[in-house]
């Protein structure tokens, strides 16, 4: 099990949204400043603007800080991907996250299906792995159904059970539903808040373990720790022959509203992730103490 960050962990460090943004580098640093083991960067259209020289630079900083990167994107398009599975080469990562996306779904699985069999071979020759986030616009049922046809150890669930509530699915079902086949992990709280005037609810992020997110049995559930909570392995099955190749990395994120002003906003996020951090670390010496790391 290792730990790290994605982009959406330094939401508010964004250019769009801070005069004195990170770039991909400085992520990349602030990940090793943080003591990660992996740096995931996910929906940053920054990488797609860098030539061969810039990435490469991009994947030896990473190696020079021991850090491992992970690639992210949006939508199944085998065009899209090759371009992406091209970055994530040069970049040394091994696993890409994506979205099918509602109109890649729209007829039904056997579409998105005949799309990815023609990214599967691809996946096969580079060994990169593609992690299908789960989410409020494809039903779980309906990404595990075309997950399951695909039937490769190269195409796996990226597993973020907060993405589904606004579909009225469970998080619990999602990820006792999802476990066995995941291959990349989100970790971040939510929680459902009254709006003033007690008229309807804000659903958004919350300090983890002050939300809804059950820590616990999310990472006993991936992991194959047993119970939740009681540190037990569960014996290996044929459900988790992905696991046997790729152990999902842990990659923090957030939800943060805006908290009134930028310095406010950026230091509560920094401290939603130290927080994070030190759960999923405290978790893994726990329930994984002969894990690296």
């Amino acid at each position: 099990m290792k730990i790290g960050i994605g982009t959406y962990s330094l939401f508010w460090e964004l250019p769009e949204r801070n005069p004195e943004s990170l770039g991909i580098s400085g992520m990349i640093d602030r990940a090793s400043q943080l003591g990660c083991e992996v740096f995931q960067i996910c929906d940053d259209p920054r990488i797609e603007g860098l030539d061969p020289a810039q990435l490469q630079e991009l994947r030896e900083r990473a190696e020079i800080l021991g850090l491992e990167l992970e690639l992210g994107t949006r939508t199944i398009g085998r065009e899209h991907l090759d371009r992406y599975l091209d970055i994530a080469e040069a970049l040394g990562a091994r696993t890409l996250r994506s979205m099918i996306q509602s109109q890649e779904i729209a007829t039904g699985a056997p579409a998105a299906l005949s799309e990815l069999r023609r990214t599967l071979p691809r996946l096969e020759s580079t060994g990169i792995t593609l992690a299908l986030e789960t989410y409020e616009q494809v039903p779980t049922p309906v990404l595990l159904e075309v997950i399951t046809a695909l039937d490769s150890p190269f195409v796996g669930v990226c597993l973020d059970p907060a993405n589904c509530v606004s579909a009225l699915e469970h998080p619990k079902q999602v990820v006792e539903s999802c476990a066995s086949h995941t291959v990349n992990l989100h970790v971040k709280d939510f929680a459902f808040a009254r709006q003033e005037g007690w008229v309807g609810f804000t659903y958004s992020g919350a300090p983890l373990g002050q939300g809804l997110l059950d820590l616990d049995h999310e990472l006993s559930a991936v992991y194959g720790a047993g119970t939740p909570g009681t540190g037990r392995r569960s014996a290996p099955t044929s459900t988790t022959a992905r696991h046997d190749r790729i152990c999902p990395s842990a990659i923090v994120e957030h939800w943060l509203p805006w908290q009134g002003d930028l310095e406010t906003t950026v230091t509560t996020e920094r401290a939603w992730t130290d927080r994070t951090l030190a759960a999923l670390r405290s978790w893994r010496t726990e329930h994984l103490p002969s894990t690296p790391g």
